[in-house]
């Protein structure tokens, strides 16, 4: 019995379950470059009303995605836990996304409408599939070796999104859309939208649960108070949303900083690529950088201490981009691939915690609860993502941005400070909550022996 801690998960399944990252890696990242540009420069949303609606969209999550969490961890199917939902929600999960950027010609008003409709649905349905899947990642195998390899591939896949969205949305949406870039818009998240579906459906075809489900005799409730009573699962959930909302802060500006601070008129300045396009694609290629070494030294290094030396690397990333001349392109990228370098680390790292943090609670406490732990990563994704868009809708809206027109000193002001000095100051606090953090290895290394006997004893 005690052999199972150490089955080896065959590279077809490894690269099955990391391929189910793609999709929200290319939803994600899409969004985050163009739906603030989408409604706000190219459809005549104020600002605010659309930081408005992000930071709504956030508090729905706040209820969903636990709930989401628990309600996986006691289904009981002969698919497993977590494996239907890949199957049953990715065409819901493609639709939707596609929906956002559908909309019919219509008043300002009725568009922040539309906004507010498909976006929410596409939240919703991504928390449908995207925590289940995220609970797979803690039910694949008992070890953690075996899951921290996993997360890799997982984060390699979640990093090619980004590559995806830098080399081919840019392209796609200047080719398909000619002169009309919210139809290019349209339907290059069309065609990223089938590619999730296609995706999701192999991800549940190619993998199994390996750790059987415990009978559950706990409220929804008592495995809540149990999570927010768990210290480093706090820590971590902490460092992932200011982590996540400095990148997404950035990502959502990016458009606004070369279109009107930095005079860019889309033409390809290596290959086929903008500067746009390279900007993101340098993110990307960072974040597999990233997730690679990190993947390295995690054995050697403590994560949390990874974590914050990943931040730091942002940190330096951002500065190098904020003090180099506006035409300065290589310098640039190589500082962004900088920061996609810090954000590969925290990627890879934190997944990687929240299923530790999983295994501890149950060695702990008895409660099997994967998916309800690990949706904290979902929502941390999310809300990162929703502060991310937010928060620069905001500054826009105060410092007088106008849509299609030339900026005052005061909008180019408010664009810099979203673009750079807000990403860079919120990591303080994400480097701050690692200090919290106490699952080092010796700790985790006597949870998976324990959980192992224990495991073995029941069967």
């Amino acid at each position: 019995m005690p052999a199972k801690v150490h089955e080896k998960i065959r590279l077809s399944e490894k690269l099955g379950y990391g391929a189910g990252d793609l999709p929200s890696g290319l939803y994600l990242n899409f969004f985050g470059a163009y739906i603030l540009y989408f409604f706000v420069d190219l459809g005549g949303v104020a600002p605010a009303a659309m930081a408005l609606m992000l930071l709504l969209s956030r508090v729905f999550d706040a209820v969903t995605d636990p709930l989401m969490g628990a309600i996986s961890d006691r289904t009981r199917t002969r698919w497993g836990r977590y494996r239907p939902y890949l199957l049953f929600g990715a065409v819901p999960f493609g639709i939707t996304g596609f929906a956002i950027f559908a909309a019919p010609p219509m008043s300002v008003g009725w568009l922040l409408i539309w906004a507010y409709v498909t976006y929410g649905l596409a939240m919703l349905a991504f928390t449908a599939v995207n925590v289940p899947y995220s609970g797979l990642l803690g039910v694949i195998s008992p070890s953690a070796k075996e899951r921290a390899n996993v997360t890799a591939f997982r984060m390699f896949f979640s990093g090619l999104a980004g590559i995806v969205v830098g080399v081919l949305a840019t392209t796609l949406v200047r080719e398909l859309g000619g002169d009309d870039e919210a139809r290019g818009i349209m339907l290059t998240m069309g065609v990223f939208s089938v590619v999730a579906v296609v995706v999701y459906f192999t991800t549940f075809a190619t993998t199994k649960e390996r750790i059987p489900a415990a009978p559950s005799n706990t409220s929804i409730r008592t495995d809540l108070g149990v999570l927010v009573r768990t210290g480093a699962w706090i820590a971590v959930a902490v460092s992932a949303v200011f982590g996540v909302l400095s990148i997404a802060s950035r990502a959502s500006t990016a458009r606004f900083f070369f279109k009107y601070v930095a005079g860019d008129d889309g033409t390809p300045v290596f290959l086929f690529l903008d500067r746009f396009g390279l900007f993101l694609t340098a993110l990307a290629l960072g974040q597999i950088t990233g997730v690679i070494l990190a993947f390295m030294l995690q054995q050697r290094f403590e994560k949390a201490h990874l974590l914050i030396a990943g931040g730091v690397t942002k940190v330096i990333g951002i500065t190098i981009f904020a003090i180099v001349p506006l035409d300065a392109v290589w310098p640039q990228t190589f500082s962004q691939y900088l920061v996609g370098i810090g954000f590969g680390f925290l990627m890879l790292l934190a997944f990687s915690m929240f299923t530790d943090i999983a295994e501890f609670i149950d060695w702990k406490s008895g409660q099997q609860m994967t998916a309800l732990t690990v949706s904290a990563s979902i929502f941390a994704v999310k809300i990162g993502m929703g502060f991310g868009g937010a928060m620069p809708g905001i500054v826009l809206s105060l410092t007088g941005f106008v849509a299609q027109e030339e900026q005052s000193a005061s909008a180019l002001a408010g664009i810099n400070f979203a673009f750079a000095m807000l990403p860079a100051l919120v990591l303080i606090p994400a480097g701050l909550a690692m200090l919290f953090y106490r699952l080092d290895h010796k700790t985790i290394t006597q949870v998976e022996n324990d959980l192992a006997a224990r495991r073995a004893l029941s069967e």
